[in-house]
């Protein structure tokens, strides 16, 4: 990104993607299919730190608008490819999973073709070049960190939750309440992402809404744990919630805290520390699971990192990290 352009890179990520995603369907083979899976994660890597730039580059007054609305495509995306493909690619396709699963590189190669097609023409490769190029992350500089482990919390809350819930409820003699509680978790998300499309001006850089949503978490969280059967679909519900509005009021933070030549370290920082900290936490809660034999203790992780969350979101100071 600093070299040629967030723009360039997006693009560049969702090809990647894309063309990985198509040839998945044609892997015959084990390793094959994990190749082409890796390489499809890597588009996907290349491709979301660009966005909060290209936000900050293509609307520089509406920040948070910018970013309610690219995330409100990110959860719509994911929920409408998990919910159709059984029941309506699938049989398109025949019966057979690869052209059901290379069906779906086709709006993500179209979406590409759109993005070049559409793009600004003097857009924000000329004004990093004017400026300083930078490009690794300050690593030593404390807002790094602090919002990488606030969106690792975010996205902890919902991988953790996908992890557990189905040997979680298997434990409790409840399996049926599995898909409505896992429909509740990724379902749920739609309304916090259309609340942040209604209010984005109003709810970016403030503290409250981070700690009033980590509280709502806990209590989530608590309640699975703690209450009747007849709670967990609903505690599911707001647990996506909380985890779709704390994503989306995070992914905000980089355009709206930096300077135009410096969004792209601070994003791809943040993103960096978020998604290796959502892939440890289950990790962890596994482990306390396996060591313990108690289903609920595999939580324990994930609300220490709530508290800590909560700390971090106290010292959260905008109009000093903005200065």
């Amino acid at each position: 990104m600093a070299r040629h352009g967030p723009v360039a890179v997006l693009i560049g990520g969702i090809f990647l993607t894309g063309i990985a995603a198509a040839l998945r369907g044609a892997s015959f083979d084990p390793s094959i299919l994990f190749i082409t899976t890796f390489l499809m994660g890597v588009g996907i890597s290349i491709m979301q730190p660009a966005l909060p730039a290209v936000v900050r580059d293509w609307v520089p007054r509406k920040i948070a608008l910018g970013t309610a609305t690219y995330s409100n495509g990110l959860l719509v995306g994911e929920a409408i490819s998990a919910s159709l493909t059984i029941p309506w690619i699938l049989p398109m396709a025949g019966g057979e999973w690869r052209p059901a699963v290379a069906a779906w590189s086709i709006p993500v190669l179209l979406i590409g073709v759109l993005i070049w097609w559409k793009r600004p023409r003097a857009s924000t490769p000329h004004r990093l070049a004017s400026g300083p190029r930078r490009w690794w992350p300050d690593w030593r500089d404390p807002l790094t960190w602090r919002l990488g482990l606030l969106s690792g919390y975010a996205s902890s809350l919902y991988f953790c939750n996908n992890a557990f819930l189905p040997d979680y409820l298997a434990a409790r003699g409840r399996t049926d309440l599995l898909n409505p509680a896992l429909s509740a978790l990724n379902w749920v998300q739609m309304p916090a992402s259309v609340l942040m499309l209604m209010y984005a001006q109003r709810l970016t850089m403030k503290r409250w809404p981070f700690l009033a949503l980590q509280a709502a978490s806990i209590a989530a969280l608590l309640g699975l744990l703690g209450m009747g059967d007849a709670w967990i679909v609903a505690w599911a519900g707001v647990i996506g919630f909380c985890n779709a509005f704390l994503l989306i009021l995070t992914l905000a933070l980089p355009p709206l805290l930096s300077k135009p030549h410096d969004v792209h370290r601070l994003s791809a920082a943040m993103i960096t520390i978020g998604y290796l900290t959502a892939f440890v936490m289950p990790i962890l809660g596994g482990a306390v699971w396996d060591g313990s034999g108690s289903a609920p203790l595999a939580y324990v992780p994930l609300l220490v990192f709530a508290v800590v969350a909560m700390l971090l979101a106290v010292r959260l100071d905008f109009p000093r990290e903005r200065a």
